[in-house]
């Protein structure tokens, strides 16, 4: 069914009432076919549903179908929620948004929250919103020991276009994870430098298929024969 008239998000607002939690689950995924104006009102009405997934999801729709009321719920959630889970979807959600009021918001939960979720996803944000003031919060996202948030930081600096941070991120040329060798490889896509295409044409040998792939992508970009 598509959810395109006023009968259709009525009967979304009355799923989401269900107390039936696949039901109020069902209703959120139908709203990608409302306007973000529709949808905004009904995603309020799960925003503290009792089942964390329900909860989850509303916060993510409010990332993918912006108006002007889900930067404050966003950056509210991100700070205050008790659940790391909630504000890790709320940082990810501010990166949807590609609003740059997000960008304070999201530094502040990578260096002052404690769990690495949140960290992870307001690194993944900070490439989003592809601030080159982000460079700094992400050459430390770099050093961090999880590997999660390394490939987070490299994924970044690569959207801010960090050429200037080349020399930190050639050190995972020949890391052992080939999960990192390949966001390197993506990077380096968007970092147009001698260094870069030396780099890539290395990678382009690499032992991963994945690794190969991903790097001859970024050599086709950068019109590298």
């Amino acid at each position: 069914m598509t959810y395109t008239n006023a009968i259709d998000l009525s009967y979304i607002a009355t799923q989401l009432e269900s107390h039936n939690s696949r039901d109020r689950m069902l209703a959120l995924a139908a709203l990608r076919h409302a306007s973000p104006t529709e949808a905004f009102p009904l995603i309020q009405k799960v925003l503290d549903d009792d089942n964390l997934q329900v909860r989850s999801m509303a916060v993510f729709a409010l990332g993918v179908k912006p108006t002007e009321g889900s930067y404050p719920i966003l950056t509210k959630l991100l700070e205050t929620d008790p659940d790391y889970g909630i504000r890790a979807d709320a940082a990810g959600a501010l990166g949807y948004l590609e609003d740059d009021r997000g960008f304070s918001p999201l530094v502040r939960a990578f260096y002052e929250d404690t769990h690495w979720l949140v960290r992870f996803s307001a690194a993944v944000s900070l490439g989003n919103l592809k601030n080159p003031e982000a460079r700094e919060v992400l050459l430390k996202a770099l050093e961090c020991p999880e590997v999660v948030l390394q490939q987070a930081a490299i994924a970044g600096l690569g959207e801010i276009g960090a050429v200037e941070a080349l020399p930190q991120l050639l050190r995972f040329v020949s890391s052992d994870d080939w999960l990192l060798r390949m966001r390197l490889a993506d990077a380096l896509g968007n970092l147009n430098d001698p260094q870069s295409i030396s780099a890539l044409k290395y990678l382009v040998k690499d032992s991963n298929p994945q690794v190969c792939e991903a790097a001859q992508f970024s050599l086709d970009r950068l019109n590298v024969s």
